[in-house]
């Protein structure tokens, strides 16, 4: 009986939760050079099954089309940067998305990674232990 009556007082909490929104984050954005603040790449983020990944689908320098990711690890080396898988594993947690990674095309090395919405732009975290660098992508 105190099983049934706690059932029936929870039923309206438990049915009005909401999981977090994914709508703001899904899409296109392009990233930004940091030393010289020029548009770099298009990177297209999706949400499925309730992890977020984000992959090259464009760069903005046409010469580097066909370039592969020389020092790349493991199932991503050699692979052309357009179509990598540069994001990987997020995990929502309120309204930023973290336990995940990054992987820098440039350099082969993948940081550990937490992204959030801050007034309409993307800001992307890449972190080793207490180092870290934000990134702000646009749309």
């Amino acid at each position: 009986m105190r099983t049934l009556l706690l059932s029936c007082l929870l039923a309206p909490i438990v049915s009005t939760a909401q999981p977090p929104s994914h709508t703001g984050l899904a899409g296109r954005w392009n990233t930004i050079d940091d030393n010289t603040g020029k548009l770099r790449s298009v990177v297209e983020i999706s949400v499925q099954q309730g992890v977020l990944t984000g992959r090259i689908v464009d760069l903005h320098d046409k010469s580097k089309l066909e370039k592969v990711c020389e020092k790349c690890p493991g199932d991503r080396k050699n692979q052309r940067i357009v179509g990598l898988e540069i994001i990987r594993g997020l995990k929502a947690d309120g309204d930023e998305w973290e336990d995940g990674t990054i992987l820098d095309p440039e350099t082969g090395k993948v940081y550990d990674c937490k992204l959030w919405l801050e007034d309409g732009k993307l800001k992307v975290r890449g972190y080793v232990a207490f180092f870290f660098r934000t990134q702000t992508w646009v749309r």
